[in-house]
């Protein structure tokens, strides 16, 4: 990693928005001059900081106050304790003729809001929500696709302090259950199916089974998916989206509430037990988005950002957020891969999508499909965002080769915070394999031991002084002991994260994984993301999973590769996989035993639960398979026999 894999012009670095907040916070006397000095003053003085972010992002509230930082106690930690604001009304802060929202579903229907419309909407249905008796604190839950109308419903929600919560609709029955079962929603918004890979999904199924099961529901709103007439037989409470809408509201009222004002309730993955409700506020969830928005993303009016997302991920709520910005927001309904592979970009051309988000995964299909983007399309991209797992550096390669002269800003957080931890900087070069800076204002290190950071080796992530977008609480934990189990039982007072990465020495992070899925053979920590780095840029692999299995007294690695349709892994395959491991690592990371899998079991939102994996093949049972988008697959891990 010596030479960048790309730079940015002295143009490009001069007119971001990085450049004007750097010299909005000199006007108070400081000389600072880069990011990297930037970002050591938001962790030496995290108060004015965020102050700043605060007045940078001008932000709308009644009453801003003189504190920014009361109690400074993880977890605890006191943010604006005088302010009184909303959420909405910051993302709503536009009422102009651009477009804010557009939606298109894989069968090439369209649908485009402007800045005006999107306001009128949600000031009519909230009204509707206001008629239902919905007060400020009342649960309103999505079981929805990523529709327009799905953004105006939580807009509307959180204008009157209501808590949004949302899954996707292609969640089961007792996937849904273990989500809104546990908050209890007032009112549940829906739609009567859904449409993924050609195929067409009824909801209302489902949707009469939680009725029937969450007694708390008092109103179903129901979106037309399928029909422009859904059928409401057996919904009883239910009512349609147009008719929700038909009143003569024109103005919003906007609920000014406490900075840490519970927003969203977020869901865990849920795969070694019940997900865990993760209560997001309003304040720091609207200031780490302004930040990630504004500063490391560096959008503004003349911006179109889409990122692949359903409603039950975070990154949707991280999408949304762009709004304040002013820009044009995308939201893609559908498979990533139907018609073909190349349906996104040919929506990302159409749209002048300038902001591209995506995952490796679907990145290295992009590859595997021999698609070139850049050279296919006439693209405006001039960032590729990437989540959901490491990007390995061959994909930074492949974007830089297939679709241009861009910014590829590899991101890294969770659900967690509903943000970054570390993400890009778009006035600083770009190294292939690493994710660009740890975020403005997140005091991130890599610990080898308890208080031992270090820097160009590997260890836990952690995070030692508050941020603005800690969860404020998790639901139905009275005495505050999950939330503290679940962040601050290693290391007291400092936030672990559970992933294993390495601090650059160009001020870079590389996620090898999570630490509850490393490897330990011969006592050696060895990152899944290591491994799989090297297996899935082979043409012959489609996907991959790793784990660990107790054997003699140590650990062995355990290779699972999912093949090419109509190929087999025989030995000449295998001595290619395990060659390329070692060539490319360590002899440690070549696995003990390498197997061909059917499927690798995957999280609702993509990603592998090698946890999952890891106990069935030890023989014990996973708590929650109804947490996952392909359950089934498990059952090839749990007949062998290794």
């Amino acid at each position: 990693m010596s030479q960048p894999i790309w730079s940015p012009t002295a143009e490009r670095i001069e007119r971001s928005n990085l450049t004007r907040f750097i010299a909005h916070v000199n006007r108070s006397g400081g000389t600072i001059s880069g990011y990297d000095q930037l970002y050591d003053w938001s962790i030496q003085d995290v108060p004015a900081f965020w102050g700043a972010v605060w007045e940078f992002a001008e932000t709308r509230a009644s009453v801003t106050g003189s504190t920014v930082l009361g109690t400074s106690a993880m977890p605890g930690a006191d943010w604006f304790p005088d302010a009184r604001l909303n959420f909405a009304e910051n993302l709503l802060r536009f009422r102009d003729d651009r477009p804010a929202l557009v939606w298109v579903w894989e069968n090439g229907d369209r649908q485009e809001v402007s800045y005006r419309e999107l306001y009128a909407q949600v000031a009519r249905f909230r009204r509707f929500l206001d008629d239902c008796g919905v007060v400020a604190g009342d649960r309103v839950a999505g079981f929805v696709p990523n529709r327009i109308e799905s953004v105006v419903a939580m807009l509307a929600a959180t204008s009157l302090g209501a808590i949004w919560s949302s899954c996707s609709p292609d969640f089961g029955f007792k996937g849904v259950m273990d989500r809104f079962g546990q908050i209890r929603p007032k009112v549940l918004i829906t739609a009567d199916g859904y449409r993924y890979g050609g195929k067409q999904h009824d909801s209302l199924g489902r949707v009469r089974e939680v009725l029937a099961a969450i007694d708390s529901i008092e109103r179903v709103v129901v979106l037309p998916m399928l029909s422009n007439t859904p059928d409401l037989a057996g919904l009883p409470t239910a009512i349609r989206w147009t008719d929700a809408l038909d009143n003569d509201a024109q103005e919003l009222q906007f609920a000014q509430l406490p900075f840490s004002h519970p927003l969203y309730i977020m869901y865990s993955s849920g795969t070694t037990g019940i997900p865990k409700c993760i209560v997001h506020g309003a304040g720091g969830t609207l200031l780490q988005h302004a930040k990630e928005m504004m500063l490391h993303t560096d959008l503004d009016r003349d911006d179109s950002i889409f990122y692949f997302t359903t409603c039950g991920w975070m990154m949707w709520n991280w999408l949304v957020s762009a709004l304040m910005t002013g820009c044009k927001v995308v939201l893609y309904d559908g498979s990533p891969a139907f018609p073909d592979a190349d349906v996104l970009w040919r929506m990302a051309e159409n749209e002048g999508v300038t902001v591209f988000g995506t995952s490796p995964k679907f990145l290295t299909l992009c590859k595997k499909t021999g698609l070139s983007p850049g050279k296919q399309h006439d693209l405006r991209v001039r960032t590729v965002m990437s989540t959901g797992a490491p990007l390995a550096a061959e994909q930074f390669e492949w974007i830089s080769e297939h679709i241009g002269d861009v910014q590829t800003a590899s991101i890294c957080g969770g659900t967690d915070i509903i943000s970054c931890f570390m993400l890009g900087s778009p006035i600083d070069p770009v190294y292939a394999g690493a994710i660009q800076k740890r975020g403005l204002g997140m005091a991130v290190e890599a610990w080898a031991g308890e208080r031992n950071p270090v820097t160009g080796q590997k260890g836990e992530l952690v995070c030692v002084q508050p941020f603005v977008s800690m969860p404020v609480a998790f639901w139905n934990d009275e005495d505050g002991s999950k939330y503290h189990k679940a962040y601050f039982a290693h290391f007291d007072g400092v936030w672990r994260h559970g992933d294993f990465v390495e601090l650059t020495p160009q001020g870079g992070v590389i996620v090898y994984g999570r630490s509850d899925a490393t490897l330990n053979p011969g006592g050696i920590r060895i990152g899944t993301a290591e491994i799989y780095r090297q297996v899935e840029e082979m043409d012959e692999v489609v996907d991959s999973i790793v784990v660990g299995q107790q054997w003699q007294n140590d650990t062995r690695v355990v290779l699972f590769v999912v093949l090419r349709k109509g190929l087999t892994l025989d030995e000449d395959l295998t001595a290619r996989i395990k060659k390329k491991i070692r060539a490319n690592t360590t002899p440690r990371h070549v696995p003990a035993i390498l197997l061909q899998a059917p499927a690798v079991p995957r999280t609702i939102s993509g990603k592998k639960v090698e946890i999952a994996v890891t106990r069935i093949i030890h023989g014990e049972a996973v708590a929650n398979r109804d947490a996952m988008a392909n359950p089934d697959a498990l059952d090839f891990y749990g007949n062998l026999e290794l």
